[in-house]
């Protein structure tokens, strides 16, 4: 049985405040795409199919879009809640569609009732497990049940343990959470102190899990359990992971294959580090992506340049994020409230110490003659 794995779409999701719909668009075409290539049994996506618990209407209606196009081309589609989305509204309208072949997971009720496909090696369990926190575990237990869930590994674990497994059987597993000792990058939620974690151990008894959660694709230690990965990047922490979908391929029980496809974007995210003049230097970005993708810039001139962002946007079309790297940020230095003697120095002298600390560097003689018109003016005026 062949099942394509993606997650973490976040549909609707904005970087920096620029709309990320027209990119997410793109890539769902692609992966319509991949699976009418690749023809699997089912697609699993596990969570976060929204950025927002309450999505934008545009959202909405990518999603539906995808929806429906994945009802035409594959006989099985599994969506299972994440921690943006709103499980309540991910279960809207779950009977009406199961019978087209789209399986959403209901709200967490203390049970996992098993969705079973059959091929020619025999019957298969799909179990679909939203995100949970312990509270929404512990709500569905006995007095005594409730003692042992004090975190979310113990919550995950009572969670399966409802499920009734049969170890002899193909079991996949879809489920939403961070499992111990995974790479997170900056794009999700991160709890204080791993509260949040889950061990890998608690899912000893499936054949495969199909994670989201995580933006970097990777195993967990075992081959059997995977985070798909998001399909585009959403930090610049993820500048050079490589994303793809996870098509996973499970014959007689205890036989796993995976392979990756990769995913083109519609723009590509770059890290772009120099002075000034060397980044709008023609022979720099022209012949470049660059000038179209998403760029982080960090500038390394000791002073910092009159309206950079917007001149750099001039060139840069998709500039995300501008930082400075230079004396005055690399000594974490930072401003002091009053100075000593303070009564005792002049405008200009205040001045000074005040641009000192923030940017490591005296004053250079025409910003300092600038700055004596400007005190003098406000002098006169108060006069």
């Amino acid at each position: 049985m062949k099942f394509i794995h993606i997650s973490d779409l976040h549909i609707g999701k904005k970087v920096n405040e620029k709309s990320l719909i027209e990119e997410q668009t793109h890539i769902l075409d692609q992966i319509c795409g991949i699976i009418s290539a690749q023809n699997p049994d089912a697609v699993l996506i596990a969570g976060d199919v929204y950025d927002k618990a309450v999505p934008s209407g545009e959202a909405v209606m990518v999603f539906d879009d995808f929806l429906t196009r994945l009802s035409g081309i594959c006989g099985h589609t599994f969506i299972i809640s994440g921690n943006h989305d709103s499980a309540e509204r991910m279960a809207f309208g779950a009977r009406l569609m199961d019978s087209r072949g789209i399986h959403l997971s209901p709200v967490y009720n203390g049970s996992a009732e098993p969705v079973t496909l059959t091929d020619e090696y025999g019957e298969i369990d799909i179990y679909m497990l939203p995100y949970v926190r312990p509270a929404n575990v512990r709500h569905f237990l006995s007095e005594d049940e409730k003692e042992e869930v004090c975190s979310y590994d113990t919550a995950v674990r009572k969670a399966v343990a409802k499920m009734g497994i049969n170890p002899e059987r193909r079991n996949v597993l879809m489920t939403h959470q961070f499992v111990t000792d995974a790479v997170r990058s900056e794009s999700e939620d991160v709890n204080v102190g791993g509260v949040d974690n889950v061990d890998a151990s608690s899912f000893a008894d499936f054949d495969y899990v199909a994670l989201g959660h995580l933006h970097r694709p990777q195993d967990c230690g075992d081959a059997r359990i995977r985070y798909s990965g998001s399909p585009l990047k959403y930090s610049f922490s993820e500048v050079n992971d490589h994303k793809s979908v996870t098509l996973v391929t499970i014959e007689e029980k205890g036989t796993l294959k995976k392979e990756l496809i990769p995913l083109v974007p519609l723009h590509d995210w770059h890290d772009l580090k120099g002075t000034y003049d060397e980044l709008t230097a023609r022979e720099y970005y022209l012949g470049t992506p660059w000038t179209e993708d998403f760029v982080r810039i960090t500038l390394t001139d000791e002073h910092d340049i009159p309206d950079a962002i917007g001149k750099l946007r001039s060139i840069y079309h998709n500039l995300m994020e501008l930082r400075y790297d230079n004396k005055r940020t690399r000594s974490g230095n930072t401003v002091m409230e009053g100075c000593a003697g303070a009564e005792n120095k002049t405008p200009l002298e205040l001045f000074n110490e005040l641009y000192i600390k923030q940017n490591g560097d005296i004053l250079n003689q025409q910003q300092e003659e600038y700055m004596k018109k400007i005190i003098e003016t406000i002098w006169e005026e108060e006069r």
